[in-house]
């Protein structure tokens, strides 16, 4: 099958990419001896995993299901972290974790011993309090009063010498989509305040956020970073990526259903921001489309009809580095949710009625979080093989909507 007789909404995961990016991330991990795990809250399409196994150490989770998909889809080194865990779940996490890190003192002491006791490698997740993000406290795990990870007064003030002895690892995750210079500044917070007792630990893990796939991301630094900290304190080390793994690797293809106008041209998708990307409405942000341009800082002279000639022409100024095109439409969602709009583009030509768009960027943190509020249909998935042809690994239906319900 060719992408252009997909039905949509679908999202495509392109193969090639994929691997390109995994490549990447297992020449790190060879050059500095880490291991590199897949972080599946951003990426669960585990019809890749054997594909992903080839080149990385294992998966981690953030709860049990994901640490069962780890373990049954993958079978590699599987971790995982819970701000906190329930009592009736602890044995079935035990069977498939390898490493089980712990939020606060409290959740150690109450299933430290019980996971020793399994064989399983125990840490537990620090706060450096270093806060290297900017406008987005909701992905920021050191914003004041967060609930993840132990600070130093925290892990003086409530654990024993004995207990921090037990502790196998130390686990820490600050950064979201950030360079290494980010990760740079995040080490010597952590050293600064829990040097001491890395000195203790067998490994270190580095948590997520690390762009390592990105064109612009620093790996030199990165591989740096990774050798400081095993030489200094003789531990092993352990990266989380999720988003690297499948990063510019999906597409989330869509139709236009109807085009209205209220002032400005609104294009009605069959896709929609608030059940298929989330983020768009949660971070805030505007998903890169392509051919399509930013709208015009000048737009309200052109959204009421077609723009003339000449401002066709001096609309190809550039504003946040995408040029603008002559014709501005605002793109939303058929739900009921008035706030369901994915943002305002530019296009060369007006958009009508069954024209399709493809929305970029669509691999990480848009399957994992989809919704099918107002019974919308949840988006196909799609496997673009490396030789350009297309397989839909799964699609969804009205069972798929009511069995939730």
């Amino acid at each position: 099958m060719e992408r252009r007789e997909l039905k949509t909404p679908c999202f495509v995961v392109q193969e090639r990419k994929v691997r390109e990016n995994l490549e990447i991330l297992k020449g790190v991990g060879e050059e500095t001896g880490c291991h590199i795990l897949l972080a599946q809250k951003a990426f669960s399409m585990y019809s890749l995993y054997p594909l992903i196994g080839e080149y990385l150490d294992g998966a981690t989770a953030s709860g049990l299901h994901e640490a069962r998909l780890g373990y049954e889809e993958m079978g590699k080194e599987n971790h995982i972290f819970s701000p906190a865990y329930r009592a009736d779940e602890m044995d079935e996490i035990l069977r498939y974790c390898d490493h089980v890190v712990f939020n606060s003192p409290a959740q150690l002491k109450k299933y430290g011993a019980k996971a020793k006791a399994a064989g399983r490698s125990a840490g537990l997740r620090i706060n450096p309090e270093c806060s290297t993000q900017e406008g987005h406290a909701i992905y920021d795990p050191c914003a004041p009063f967060s609930r993840l990870g132990t600070t130093l007064e925290t892990f003086q003030q409530e654990l024993s010498q004995e207990e921090i002895q037990g502790l196998d690892g130390l686990h820490f995750h600050t950064l979201c989509e950030q360079n290494s210079d980010d990760l740079e500044v995040t080490l010597r917070a952590v050293e600064e305040k829990f040097g001491p007792y890395l000195h203790m630990m067998k490994w270190v893990n580095f948590g997520g956020g690390h762009h390592i796939t990105r064109p612009d991301y620093d790996r030199g630094l990165l591989k740096k970073c990774i050798r400081h900290m095993k030489e200094t304190y003789g531990v092993e080390v352990y990266l989380e990526p999720g988003e690297a793994v499948a990063l510019n690797a999906g597409i989330l293809l869509t139709e236009v259903l109807e085009v209205v106008d209220n002032g400005m041209k609104i294009a009605i998708l069959d896709t929609s921001a608030a059940c298929h990307m989330p983020d768009v409405l949660e971070m805030p942000y505007r998903p890169p489309l392509k051919d399509a341009g930013d709208p015009a800082e000048a737009m309200e002279d052109q959204i009421n009809g077609n723009p003339t000639e000449d401002q066709a022409a001096g609309a190809r100024k550039t504003v946040a580095g995408s040029p603008e095109k002559p014709y501005v439409y605002r793109l939303a969602g058929p739900t009921c949710l008035a706030g369901d709009v994915v943002g305002d583009y530019s296009f060369d030509r007006p958009l009508q009625c069954g024209d399709r768009l493809e929305f970029q960027d669509m691999a990480i943190y848009t399957m994992v979080k989809t919704n099918t509020f107002n019974g919308m249909k949840l988006p196909d998935i799609v496997l673009e093989r490396e030789d350009g042809t297309c397989e839909v690994i799964k699609s969804f239906g009205y069972e798929d909507f009511k069995m939730r319900l």
